[in-house]
């Protein structure tokens, strides 16, 4: 058990923790999620020790080894198969006495050590684990020297995965993996034995792996059984019941002043008035779900433009005269939203560079309208901004001879109204400052807008700010991002990057995301045509087929029946004069137990009902 007493730290005269408690059981995976400068990072460095709480206390059990990436990314020339390996500090310590011991007897103890931490399987666990993160045979053994930042953080969460902790804290783990190695990631989590606390605004990621959200709000923790989804549900009926309850506080008060206001001042009922007043000193206000006013996402709409925006014939693009991809043949038009798929160092970023006109075609041809207008966003911009500057002072620059009225406008339509406009880029957080720079790249309403991982630096609430501000822009679309919520959400068109070429991908996300794992089965043969079915298969067919439909009314029925039940804990949680009587008297312990028993129900009803589904589907087919 992870004990969570009473937690407060303040940083730069700010109080970021204030009380914070909660009580982790062990095996848990547990989704720590906030507002971008909530204080996640911040609570995990008290878990590891790396910071001291100013009051409260974190109570781990003491043989409990914890895992935590360190901000520094690995480097020298040891290899990432190398650094991996090592990350088990007690098989290479028993490695090396081994090869010095000379007493029989120890040299026994240490193999026997060895055959019980499985230390001889070691070098295909490593392996299995950087193909999983994208490092084939070649790169595992080159020097860490030679990779860049995001590829050196990969080879640190291999280390750390490989070390397998009892517990394991992860800080956004996917911001520097491609969506293949994402969906290996989360494969490898969702089994991982020990106890899970991992800071992510992937949507997708902490549906799958995580079985509790950890919620930080305020300085507060609250926790939620069940997945994001679930948390999503009950964060707004909890929304709601507090909207209720703040009405209702409010029309009481309101009552209470007008009762003390007009009577006060008689001699007959000021003695009434005087109690009231007292009530009125003594209710506690009920304070609404906080939400950011100024997460804003708000693309302007550009100038009408006839198809194609951009045709490419056979072109070839790449650098120093080295192709990276050839033979591309692709049209865009303005309408057009596309998502480019593909393993990191495929070639999604350099056919990106291309359509913005940062690289010219090596070969080929490549047309695009003289009065197009592109919106190019990467993560690089986001890093160059100048730290001493405001949000005001990098727009004006940008906007040169706008008036002040235009730049203020361009800056609002993003979040950056009042003193946020005016506040220095140094002080503002990650999610903040890629909004300064979309607000930038579209400045001048672009028709193109090309967006390369725009997801890496917001929450899980800007994200779908993000997602409702691309589905209202009247422009056209291409999208790299390892998200595949947001993919699913915004991108109508699928372009495979591979093979050194890109082409369109036929299935939809969830078909590239099954090829990916491996899900993928061949479909059956077609039946000859000519060939008929005899009367007794037909007959056995149409028995089947019937069956399967009873089948899926079934588990619809089940599926029902256990989301009431859901629903109903749900309100016995935080509304327990509503809950029903039998569950009234349950404690939150008791409560979470049954819930987590329903959800495991609902998730067998749930996959019943898909293979229900699908056997009447064939059937029918």
């Amino acid at each position: 058990m992870i004990t969570i007493s009473n937690i407060t730290v303040r940083l730069g005269g700010r109080t970021i923790l204030d009380g914070a408690t909660a009580a982790l059981r062990p095996g848990g995976s547990y989704g720590l999620i906030g507002r971008n400068g909530a204080g996640k990072s911040t609570l995990m460095k008290v878990l590891v020790g790396q910071l001291d709480p100013d009051e409260g206390s974190v109570e781990i059990p003491r043989r409990a080894r914890l895992g935590y990436i360190a901000q520094d990314a690995p480097g020298g020339t040891t290899s990432p198969f190398e650094l991996v390996l090592a990350a088990d500090t007690e098989r290479a310590a028993l490695l090396d006495e081994a090869e010095h011991c000379t007493d029989p007897h120890r040299l026994g103890d240490l193999h026997d050590r060895l055959l019980a931490i499985d230390a001889y399987t070691a070098p295909a666990r490593a392996a299995i684990i950087l193909t999983g993160l994208g490092f084939d045979e070649a790169m595992q053994a080159q020097p860490l020297d030679s990779f860049s930042g995001g590829w050196k953080m990969r080879v640190a969460l291999a280390a750390l995965l490989f070390s397998a902790p009892d517990v394991l804290l992860l800080d956004e783990p996917s911001n520097h993996l491609d969506l293949e190695s994402t969906l290996w990631l989360e494969s490898f989590l969702k089994s991982y034995p020990g106890t899970l606390i991992v800071i992510s605004h992937e949507r997708d990621l902490l549906n799958t792996v995580v079985d509790t959200i950890l919620h930080l709000q305020g300085g507060k923790l609250t926790l939620y059984p069940g997945d994001y989804d679930s948390f999503e549900r009950q964060r707004a009926e909890r929304a709601a019941q507090l909207a209720s309850a703040k009405a209702s506080q409010d029309a009481q008060r309101a009552r209470l002043q007008d009762y003390v206001a007009r009577n006060s001042a008689r001699a007959s009922t000021a003695k009434q008035a005087q109690s009231r007043a007292k009530m009125l000193a003594r209710m506690q206000p009920i304070a609404a779900l906080i939400e950011d006013p100024s997460l804003s996402f708000d693309f302007p709409s550009p100038a009408e433009m006839r198809p194609p925006l951009i045709t490419l014939d056979l072109a070839a693009v790449g650098y120093d005269e080295k192709p990276i991809l050839r033979r591309l043949n692709l049209r865009i038009d303005p309408d057009d939203r596309i998502a480019l798929l593909g393993r990191n160092g495929n070639g999604k970023t350099t056919l990106a560079r291309l359509l913005a006109a940062q690289l010219t075609p090596l070969d080929g041809a490549m047309q695009a309208s003289t009065k197009m207008q592109v919106g190019y966003f990467t993560q690089y911009q986001v890093e160059e901004l100048a730290t001493e500057d405001t949000p005001l002072e990098h727009m004006t620059r940008a906007m040169k001879g706008a008036t002040p009225g235009a730049v203020r406008a361009q800056l609002g339509r993003f979040g950056f109204s009042g003193n946020r406009a005016t506040t220095r880029v140094g002080q503002l957080s990650g999610g903040e400052r890629a909004r300064l720079a979309l607000a930038l790249i579209t400045r001048d309403a672009p028709h193109l807008l090309i967006l390369d991982e725009p997801t890496n630096h917001l929450d899980v609430d800007a994200r779908e700010a993000l997602v409702q501000a691309l589905n209202a822009y009247s422009g056209a679309v291409i999208l790299i991002s390892h998200d595949r919520h947001m993919v699913e959400l915004t991108a109508d068109r699928l372009v495979l990057v591979d093979n050194g070429t890109a082409v369109d991908y036929a299935g939809s996300i969830e078909d590239y995301i099954d090829f990916v794992l491996g899900r993928n089965q061949p479909k059956a043969e077609a039946r000859p045509k000519g060939e008929k079915k005899d009367r007794k298969a037909v007959a056995r067919a149409r028995e089947e087929e019937r069956q399967a439909a009873k089948d899926v009314a079934a588990a619809e029925a089940a599926i029902a029946k256990l989301q009431a039940q859901v629903s109903g804990i749900d309100r016995a949680m935080f509304d327990p004069a509503s809950a029903e009587p039998a569950l009234r008297n349950l404690t939150m312990g008791e409560l979470a137990t049954r819930r987590s028993a329903l959800e495991r129900e609902l998730e067998s009803a749930e996959v019943r009902w898909l293979d229900s589904s699908e056997r009447r589907e064939r059937q029918a087919a």
